[in-house]
């Protein structure tokens, strides 16, 4: 697989698009996945004789494209992971929603609890043993009457399984596509993009952010509405 998105590369870090239904890493399916295809991408253009290193530092749900940064080195791997584990990691996502939004920018707070057979995250009561509070803002960008869909831009506060997925279709505004959480537009491919990422470079210390949108087609042509 050689189309690999490369945004940024240096000798630390590489920030690469990640592919739709592409894991993030190697799961049961045993498919491709974006440390593989990123290691054999570095091993071909660095001519690098035995393996690779390459730190995994945040994942994307497998359906979902967008914007990932991976280290180059253990060192940078153990910085940036400092950085999610302090929320000094930032992300943001783009998605397109069903219905109208009560309001134009708000901040959703819930409690998430994951059923690990089913690998599914409900919305839960704070008191539910293992439940994990899950905060998100979101600010409306357009809302397409016609279609009876909205489109959100949204800073994840923290990283719990399937968090906006979920939040999101427990208020009945399922993403678009999202067959697992009741989304319109069966078969259609999820309609959720980590489309920005910021962090401080584990050697340089600068403050960096990546941007990365999707293209322009099916359901997001309706981007073209929008300022980002």
């Amino acid at each position: 697989m050689n189309n690999l998105k490369v945004i940024y590369e240096d000798n630390h870090i590489i920030v690469v698009e990640k592919i739709v239904n592409v894991p993030s890493q190697e799961d049961k399916t045993e498919d491709i996945d974006m440390l593989t295809i990123i290691k054999n991408y570095l091993k071909e253009k660095y001519e690098k004789p035995g393996n690779v290193y390459l730190g995994l530092v945040h994942r994307l749900d497998r359906p979902v494209g967008g914007v990932m940064v991976f280290a180059k080195t253990s060192k940078a791997a153990s910085r940036l992971s400092e950085e999610v584990r302090n929320k000094n990691f930032k992300k943001s996502y783009l998605v397109i929603c069903n219905g109208k939004m009560k309001k134009q920018v708000d901040t959703l707070v819930d409690y998430l609890w994951k059923d690990e057979k089913k690998n599914t995250s409900y919305v839960v009561k704070e008191n539910k043993k293992n439940s994990k509070q899950a905060i998100l803002d979101y600010e409306v960008l357009y809302y397409d009457e016609s279609q009876d869909l909205s489109i959100l831009k949204i800073n994840l506060h923290t990283g719990r399984h399937h968090q906006i997925r979920v939040q999101l279709s427990n208020r009945m505004h399922a993403i678009y596509g999202d067959n697992k959480y009741h989304g319109r537009g069966a078969g259609t491919g999820i309609c959720l993009w980590a489309y920005k990422l910021s962090f401080i470079h584990p050697t340089t210390k600068q403050g960096m952010t990546f941007e990365d949108l999707p293209e322009q087609k099916g359901m997001w042509k309706l981007l073209s509405n929008c300022e980002i």
